[in-house]
């Protein structure tokens, strides 16, 4: 049980598309969490202070190059000590999660963790890319490939027993095979989960091949194909609005969220210098 004053903010969901995956944000400047249990994974990223938690037995400080990390049911406490103000972001991982989680990596069960603070920055960096697109609602596909990315590397760096994650084979056929099927079916609905098992590769096993020979991730393969989609439309004059549903974006501001990312402009400014 929390003891919280009224400065304290904390926002608590269910993630609609993943049942068993919970998240939680807090902005904590009083903080006693009595000893406690989850039925879940704990996964903590703290982005702004710190905190003492006490778990495994072992009383350790997490801060911003720290992420915590705890098994289901295993008892833990925390309290600000030698911070005034906790930030940080968190999942609880369930077992119908933990299921999907573990298909997805190609796996019958998730390891286990022996210690609860990890040092790894650019898994750190990871989380919270996944905790704010699961906030935002983002789009299946990268949350999904953010979720299986992001968990698979902290289950396979920093788990222990359980069966080993295998890697991607760096088979050019089966990327060839994948990239022909993202071409083809760009411009309606596509899941992760489609294209890897098209390709026989568990999720995890498909973003590792991708960014070993393509250097991209899945979705952000599907995203420069779609963009090149939309080009090609707005050449021929064909309306903004429509030129995002036929390539494949939700709708208008979506397309110009990422032609501005990748091209440091906005459709309507490339359709201008495109007709002059």
């Amino acid at each position: 049980m929390a003891r919280i004053d009224t400065k304290n903010s904390t926002h608590y969901w269910e993630d609609r598309h993943i049942p068993g995956l919970s998240l939680l944000r807090a902005d904590l400047t009083t903080l006693e969490y009595a000893p406690h249990t989850h039925e879940a994974f704990v996964i903590a990223v703290t982005e702004i202070g710190g905190a003492e938690i006490r778990n495994h037995g072992r009383l350790a400080r997490v801060h911003a190059s720290t992420l915590f990390v705890s098994n289901p049911m295993e008892p833990q406490s925390a309290r600000l000590a030698g911070s005034r103000r906790w930030c940080y972001r968190s999942f609880y991982i369930a077992q119908p999660a933990i299921d999907a989680i573990a298909r997805g990596l190609g796996i019958e069960a998730l390891p286990c963790f022996r210690r609860s603070i990890v040092n790894d920055p650019e898994l750190i960096g990871g989380l919270l890319s996944l905790h704010w697109a699961l906030e935002d609602g983002g789009g299946l596909f990268r949350t999904s490939e953010l979720l299986i990315g992001s968990l698979g590397r902290l289950f396979e760096r920093h788990g222990s027993g359980g069966q080993r994650v295998e890697q991607a084979p760096r088979d050019r056929t089966i990327l060839r095979m994948v990239v022909d099927l993202v071409r083809e079916r760009h411009a309606g609905p596509l899941h992760l989960e489609q294209l890897s098992k098209a390709a026989g590769l568990t999720p995890f096993q498909l973003i590792g091949l991708f960014k070993a020979t393509v250097g991209l991730t899945p979705h952000a393969y599907l995203t420069q194909v779609r963009l090149n989609a939309a080009c090609r439309h707005l050449r021929l004059g064909v309306p903004i609005a429509e030129a995002a549903t036929a390539s494949g974006f939700y709708d208008q501001s979506a397309l110009t969220r990422h032609f501005k990312r990748s091209y440091g402009m906005t459709p309507l400014q490339f359709v201008r210098a495109a007709t002059t």
